[in-house]
């Protein structure tokens, strides 16, 4: 069976992917553009050995300001928490920058539930860094009060683009992030999304590890960075991406479209809202590791 092989469940008569490890980050549960339901229904229906949730899952700025929890946000907690429970899958949470509240609590262990701020990933190639990387962007780290200004634009550019696209779509033209495209020319006018992957690629050497895995900017991407393999795991906002590690050992950036596409699936819709399954229908649908 080759790593995209989907595992059929003769029980359901659905498939699902089969992963060594899935790394996903800024989910940012409680705003209201977060895809929780499109994440859920993504871990929902892979299985892996390893789940790193690579920071900001949990959006504590946002919720402070305006709340928004709902529950297509507490879906994606409960998905979380069944792998580890019905499919022994175990479970890294790196803390971010927005879920910073975590700093006054970790490391802490559980049986299969880590919550730290590093993670070393072996591969039979070599060891790679995990951070959720927000500690080597100029602004989250010199300037926080900048950085949460920032997250309020970002939060109002995010809010336009509803409007805006749902134009497009009335155009017969596909969505544009218009929020996505003005963060990334901040980021690249100020320099620092290329000082960002140098400093990653610096502390992956220092580790003595042969790459580096973080989030953070929103920005998906799998390349080499010098003689370092740097990869980003995007987000859960917009674009709606994930690291996997194959059962092969190569690694890959998954898109939700391709997801839905390799496991015949329909994705799920706009609104943050999850369909979740009753406690036995869960049971029954998982396949043993």
């Amino acid at each position: 069976m080759s790593a995209e092989d989907p595992v059929l469940n003769p029980a359901t008569g659905k498939s699902k992917l089969r992963f060594k490890t899935i790394f996903i980050s800024d989910v940012h549960l409680g705003m209201p553009d977060s895809k929780a339901a499109q994440a859920s229904h993504f871990l929902r229906h892979c299985l892996c050995d390893k789940l790193v949730l690579n920071g900001d899952i949990i959006d504590a700025w946002h919720l402070r300001r305006m709340g928004g929890w709902n529950k297509g946000h507490t879906n994606f907690i409960r998905t979380v928490l069944r792998k580890m429970e019905k499919e022994s899958t175990e479970i890294i949470y790196l803390r971010g920058n927005h879920d910073d509240v975590l700093d006054r609590f970790i490391p802490i262990q559980f049986e299969h539930f880590i919550i730290t701020d590093e993670h070393i990933h072996h591969t039979p190639k070599g060891d790679y860094l995990v951070v959720h990387g927000d500690g080597f962007d100029a602004i989250s780290s010199n300037h926080a009060w900048l950085a949460q200004l920032g997250g309020l634009g970002y939060n109002f550019l995010l809010r336009i683009n509803r409007f805006y696209n749902a134009y497009r779509g009335l155009r017969g033209k596909e969505p544009f992030s218009f929020s996505a495209w003005v963060k990334q020319k901040v980021k690249s006018t100020i320099g620092a999304v290329g000082k960002y992957e140098d400093q990653l690629q610096n502390l992956a050497k220092q580790r003595g590890c042969i790459g580096i895995m973080c989030g953070h900017i929103h920005k998906a991407d799998n390349k080499m960075v010098g003689t370092t393999h740097y990869l980003n795991s995007g987000d859960w906002v917009e674009s709606m991406t994930a690291i996997v590690e194959n059962l092969d050992g190569t690694f890959e950036i998954i898109t939700y479209p391709e997801f839905c596409e390799r496991t015949h699936r329909d994705p799920k819709g706009a609104v943050a809202e999850a369909e979740e399954e009753s406690p036995l229908q869960a049971e029954s649908s998982a396949i043993p590791m």
